[in-house]
């Protein structure tokens, strides 16, 4: 590791999962991991949603993995519980199958995304590290395949089509680039502006909408019927 990389502050993972042998797995999979330049770090590891609020206080992780299904407080309450508070971490939801409902409410939530808990060690390392930075990871496929699951809630094209009618016109270009996937360098690329304009634009339309985060944009974007 170079003087650089090892000037570079780990990224803080809690795991929280009922299965003790996924906890040990994942935990296996991610400590002490390096790459690009950043090393993970499992700070903690709790079985249940009703631990998350003192975990994350007594840790301060970066990224929360977070089981859907679990026997007292589930992942998505537990979810929404995190991401009302001050500066939350970023939450990727845990799912055995791509297809559960319960991921979109999660989602909706302020998940910043979702892993299949098959998801191969390489690919696991990826995601954490791609959610902590802040770029998205779940693909427009994904993201298709999830949001076609449940139906729109009735008056949410209405009220997702009132939110962005007080965007500009390059917040509008935002957030149809960031409902397809691209990451800030892409949309960078195709709006030939630098990151750091984009993420100021992202920001702006993150106050505007009342969202925490780029997933809940491509959802919003989805009900307005854009994506």
């Amino acid at each position: 590791m170079t003087p650089t990389e090892a000037s570079r502050p780990p990224v803080r993972v809690l795991i929280v999962d009922d299965d003790a042998m996924v906890r040990a797995g994942l935990t296996l999979m991610l400590d002490g991991v390096a790459r690009e330049g950043r090393t993970i770090a499992v700070v903690g590891a709790v079985g249940d949603g009703a631990d998350v609020p003192e975990a994350v206080s007594a840790h301060s992780p970066d990224v929360v993995l977070m089981d859907i299904r679990m026997p007292g407080v589930d992942g998505v309450t537990a979810t929404r519980r995190l991401r009302r508070r001050p500066e939350p971490p970023e939450v990727v939801v845990l799912t055995t199958f791509d297809t559960d409902e319960h991921v979109l409410q999660a989602l909706r939530a302020g998940a910043g995304g979702f892993l299949l808990k098959d998801t191969p060690p390489d690919q696991l390392v990826d995601a954490v590290l791609r959610v902590a930075a802040g770029d998205p990871m779940l693909s427009p496929q994904v993201t298709r395949k999830l949001i076609d699951r449940v139906a729109v809630e009735a008056g949410a094209f209405e009220r997702a089509r009132a939110a962005l009618d007080g965007l500009s016109p390059r917040e509008h270009d935002i957030v149809l680039a960031v409902a397809t996937g691209k990451t800030n360098a892409q949309i960078a690329a195709e709006l030939y502006v630098s990151v750091a304009t984009v993420k100021s634009h992202l920001t702006r339309v993150l106050v505007k909408l009342g969202l925490d985060n780029r997933t809940q944009v491509a959802l919003l974007a989805h009900d307005a019927g854009l994506a």
